[in-house]
């Protein structure tokens, strides 16, 4: 009865024993409470419950002091299994919460525990670190500690490749899996598990929303008319049906579209990996680029011809039917102070075709960027870029080009089909904007060599135009073999031509007018002044190459540099520390097979040092400068190398597939400020070629959301690095395509 009585919930009881029950419950509440209290406190790891968009790596955020080279030891094992559970949610361990009383116990638990975070019981002391982490990222935007911090890491890069699951397409590949037995590998190793995402600790509304989307994005093939072929601001349709004229070639330029795509670009059928250099300049796949149009009409000039299921170049062109070197070599006999690979170092080739000139002039340690319009001339440039030879799709239209002014040693036009002469010569003015004081235009066309009336007529208007440009003709010459001739120009060093003119026709143009703004500026038709100041940019030949890389503009000695320190200290600083990255981690800790490295682009450049520490490599480098960066263009010409300036909320003037490897270093924690992330990586995947590299540098936080994305398009994490809240990505990009079709109706004509 008594135990009937008091286990009644409503029953009356006495109140002495009331009063009893009552106090041992309130102890014995209280007991309880402090004990999950400090059990939850000493293994936050595993009282926390996940939501369903964490995974085990979104908790491993914590500093190598955590680690023990005991740990570092069963890294690659622990990476392994969390690429295979990182989808999945993680579930608390209820039995194992509150065990860890001795030091014996945690050692257990760490070994038992898939994801090496049994040993932690910091965990307000890994909260602490993160938000410490989360200031230094709001902090270090294009500034010079984030920079700085990177410098002093480098010589600590111990890399690791991560042993991934291969995709159906790259099953046959085998991956290296690299490690170094330190201290700091036990970071690398722990650290690198953090880097697939979300800091939940940390994150406001707004961030989580955003990796919520990253997490549910849904790839799918754009349906467009230009299929494998497809440049986004070059073939936009709806925008070239509106417009009013196409007589300055408006048609083929750059028109973006509100919106960029978010689709992935389909594959030819039997895309295969490219030939490596130098054979890719002889021949391709012609699988890669399915086009026969240019081989029927320019077969018979050398350009390109079918061979089974390749497409063969035999170096020849318009102008050079007998080969490029030939026709390189009867340039320099023309006119030996051009002296290639010298004095010239860096030049422009206008309407290039497939820009075999560009491609042989690497004998010469020569640099040539080449470019033409995606036109009748059926891929063109896109064979220029499978051979191996730097080339980009413009033309020569209604705005100025995207170069700096003064930076070209020489430009060349061979029957590049430009009415250089028309309009008061407005285009030959852009050309002037571009060339180097002192440099050289080589012009080999029809006017220079032929009789006919059309001819001769524009070879007086162009013998007006340039005299009046200033421009000395230095010779005109015959080559016997091609049955051509060529015209060299050298622009003045000095205004003294321009002080003495009788009539201001063309115009100089105004003081206010900046040469190097290049991005979407109208064409006009004036002239700048050539900087006489020895003090300034311009006005002293750079050194000879190769000196020329590694020495520092005079010109920067009174300005500040990008990272803060007086420039041409930090231009050595750069160039040191893009030494010791390059030599130390990515030529020999990321597993990249270099061999199949040509093509390179520099998604955000700054002083070229990246650049200029692979130059001794059979590669070529696209410096790009984004257009929202410090304009160090101009230096990156001056030590030799090229580069353009591009805006990344926009689509690359490039076809599909054209790089071998991508480089950017914090180009995209800033970049997802003003666009989509998930558009840059689309057009990341575009431009980059199956079984390339993407490198990433950049913080933690932008490094996790990449992650994500890339493996949701099924590439291969190589390896990931972190420390101090800065990370490391090298990823490789499979064949992979989605099933689902994405139709873009203002690509489709």
């Amino acid at each position: 009865m008594a135990m009937g009585k008091y286990s009644r919930v409503d029953g009356k009881k006495s109140s002495g024993y009331g009063l009893t029950i009552t106090i041992v419950l309130v102890v014995s509440l209280c007991l309880v409470g402090a004990w999950m209290f400090m059990s939850s406190w000493s293994a936050p790891t595993e009282s926390v419950d996940f939501s369903s968009n964490q995974t085990p790596k979104d908790v491993e955020t914590t500093t190598k002091t955590y680690f023990t080279n005991e740990e570092s030891d069963k890294g690659s094992k622990t990476e392994e299994t969390e690429v295979v559970t990182e989808s999945n949610e993680e579930k608390p361990d209820p039995e194992s919460s509150g065990e860890e009383k001795t030091e014996q116990v945690e050692e257990k638990k760490e070994f038992e525990d898939k994801n090496g975070e049994g040993d932690r019981k910091d965990g307000e002391g890994k909260s602490e670190s993160d938000e410490t982490k989360q200031k230094e990222k709001t902090q270090l935007e294009e500034s010079s500690e984030e920079n700085k911090s990177e410098d002093g890491n480098g010589t600590e890069e111990n890399t690791e490749e991560n042993t991934e699951k291969k995709t159906e397409e790259s099953a046959g590949e085998t991956e290296e899996n690299t490690e170094k037995s330190t201290g700091d590998q036990a970071e690398i190793t722990k650290e690198s598990s953090s880097g697939s995402g979300a800091w939940s600790t940390q994150l406001v509304e707004s961030q989580n929303e955003k990796k919520a989307q990253v997490s549910s994005i849904k790839w799918k093939v754009c349906n467009v008319t230009a299929g494998p072929d497809y440049i986004p601001c070059l073939d936009n349709w709806q925008a070239i049906k509106k417009l009013h004229s196409t007589k300055h070639y408006e048609h083929r330029e750059r028109h973006c579209p509100e919106e960029s795509p978010t689709c992935l670009v389909s594959l030819p059928e039997g895309y295969k990996r490219s030939i490596k250099w130098p054979k890719s300049r002889e021949k391709i796949w012609y699988n890669n680029i399915p086009h026969t149009k240019l081989a029927q009409v320019k077969g018979h000039q050398n350009w390109v011809k079918m061979s089974g299921e390749y497409l063969t170049f035999p170096g020849g062109g318009t102008q050079f039917k007998n080969g490029a070197l030939h026709y390189i070599d009867f340039l320099q006999e023309s006119y030996p102070d051009i002296a290639w690979g010298n004095r010239t170092r860096v030049i422009l080739d206008v309407g290039c075709g497939v820009a075999s000139f560009g491609g042989y002039l690497f004998d010469r340690d020569v640099l040539a960027l080449s470019f033409a319009p995606k036109d009748e001339h059926e891929a063109q440039v896109q064979f220029a870029l499978e051979r191996g030879i730097p080339a980009m799709s413009n033309v020569m239209g209604t705005k100025r080009l995207p170069f700096p002014g003064s930076v070209f040693d020489l430009i060349h036009c061979a029957r590049c089909r430009v009415p250089w002469h028309i309009e008061g010569g407005k285009l030959l003015l852009e050309l002037n904007r571009a060339l180097r004081p002192g440099g050289f235009f080589v012009w080999s066309a029809t006017p220079v060599y032929r009789k006919t009336e059309e001819d001769v007529g524009i070879w007086k208007a162009m013998s007006k135009l340039t005299k009046a440009m200033c421009w000395k003709l230095m010779t005109i010459k015959k080559d016997k073999l091609n049955e051509v001739g060529a015209a060299i120009y050298q622009k003045p060093m000095s205004n003294d031509c321009y002080n003495q003119r009788s009539q201001n026709e063309p115009p100089l143009c105004k003081d206010s007018d900046d040469q190097n703004a290049a991005w979407n500026v109208p064409l006009e038709a004036c002239m700048h002044k050539v900087t006489e100041d020895s003090s300034k940019r311009g006005a002293v030949w750079p050194e000879s190459w190769p000196e020329r890389v590694e020495t520092v503009p005079q010109w920067l000695d009174s300005q500040e540099g990008v990272y803060g320190k007086p420039a041409q200290e930090d231009f050595t600083a750069d160039q040191e520390r893009w030494k010791t990255i390059v030599s130390k981690s990515y030529l020999n800790g990321m597993g990249i097979d270099w061999s199949y490295v040509r093509n390179v682009m520099d998604m955000r450049a700054v002083y070229g040092g990246f650049a200029a520490a692979l130059k001794d490599l059979k590669l070529w480098v696209m410096n790009v400068v984004p257009i929202d960066s410090a304009d160090t263009l101009p230096i990156i010409y001056e030590r030799g190398l090229f580069g353009i300036y591009h805006d990344w909320c926009e689509s690359f003037s490039t076809y599909p597939r054209t790089y071998d490897l991508l480089h950017a270093d914090h180009l995209f924690s800033a970049l997802k400020k003003r666009c989509s992330l998930v558009s840059a990586m689309t057009e990341v995947d575009r431009i980059l070629r199956p079984q390339g590299t993407f490198i990433v540098r950049d913080d933690m936080e932008t490094i996790g959301e990449i992650e994500k994305m890339v493996k949701s398009m099924k590439w291969n994490v190589r390896m990931t690095h972190s420390k101090d809240g800065e990370g490391v990505l090298s990823v490789q990009k499979s064949l992979w395509r989605p099933t689902e079709v994405e139709t873009v109706t203002w690509a489709i004509a």
